[in-house]
């Protein structure tokens, strides 16, 4: 049986919380950091396994060969975006004046 103070206190339990305070926008340009950072990551990541399976599948074939560097060429450049991306973003918080 319930008590009037455990029936007040799942009340107060069961109440909607507060809603967040707004982010700031330094907390927003670091979240899109982050966020972009593993997307490119991701995808060069892709590039770099799609490289290799055709470097391997190429059986000699120089074309094949040259497509398989250019996977590789793209897994690098994306690898490349990946560490310049908070640099990049950094200069947009300086330029919006966060």
């Amino acid at each position: 049986m319930h008590t009037t103070l455990s029936y007040l206190a799942d009340l107060a339990a069961a109440a909607p919380q507060p809603l967040a305070a707004p982010k700031t926008l330094p907390e927003v340009i670091d979240g899109i950091r982050l966020w972009i950072m593993g997307i490119i990551a991701a995808v060069a990541t892709m590039f770099l396994v799609i490289g290799g399976l055709r470097y391997m599948a190429a059986g000699g074939d120089p074309a094949q060969v040259e497509q398989a560097k250019g996977n590789f060429k793209s897994a690098l450049i994306g690898y490349a975006l990946a560490v310049l991306a908070p640099v990049v973003l950094t200069v947009l918080q300086g330029i919006l004046g966060g």
